[in-house]
């Protein structure tokens, strides 16, 4: 983690970058080192003490925390606590993204019948219907047998090409050819 210390109307010494340091570690352990960068701005007016933390969060994400007592460790300390707040909050998105992505009978269960039910369809065996023989006869006489039987389709050899080809009945109610490309 890059980190940028800036001190206002304060000189920041060793002792406070080892606090700093040591505070915002804590907080990239939190997010299993997804900070990629921090910058805390410690400043003095008068009575007051402000420490204020910038965290950059792999994905684009950014946490904003200020800590305002008496003292530099309180306001380190209340900053940290409302960062960690913000972090918990982009972690809990983090691993709710990654159970959301995962398959299996969890999801499944979780998605509700609707993907059950479909799941169910797509592993349902092939039922064989009744078997017949592709006669050979053109286009016009399927269309003519199609019209006269109940069948929404017919199966045919094709007299012309001697290739089997299936004529159907539409929505609409017009035929439709199914020929096999060569």
């Amino acid at each position: 983690m890059r980190l940028v210390l800036t001190g206002r109307n304060v000189e920041i010494s060793p002792a406070t970058r080892k606090l700093v340091e040591r505070k915002l570690a804590k907080l990239d352990r939190q997010v299993e080192h997804g900070v990629v960068s921090a910058q805390v701005v410690l400043e003095r007016e008068r009575h007051r003490r402000l420490a204020e933390i910038t965290l950059h969060l792999r994905g684009d994400h950014i946490a904003h925390a200020v800590g305002d007592t008496s003292s530099w460790a309180s306001s380190l300390v209340e900053a940290v606590e409302r960062a960690a707040h913000q972090l918990q909050k982009v972690k809990g998105k983090w691993e709710a993204r990654r159970r959301a992505g995962s398959t299996g009978r969890r999801a499944a269960e979780a998605a509700g019948p609707v993907v059950r039910a479909a799941r169910a369809r797509r592993a349902a065996p092939v039922r064989r219907g009744t078997t017949y023989p592709a006669k050979p006869m053109t286009v016009d006489e399927a269309a003519l047998a199609v019209d006269e039987t109940e069948h929404p389709f017919l199966v045919f050899r094709n007299a012309d090409t001697d290739e089997v080809n299936v004529v159907y009945r539409r929505k609409d109610g017009r035929l439709g050819l199914i020929e096999p490309e060569e």
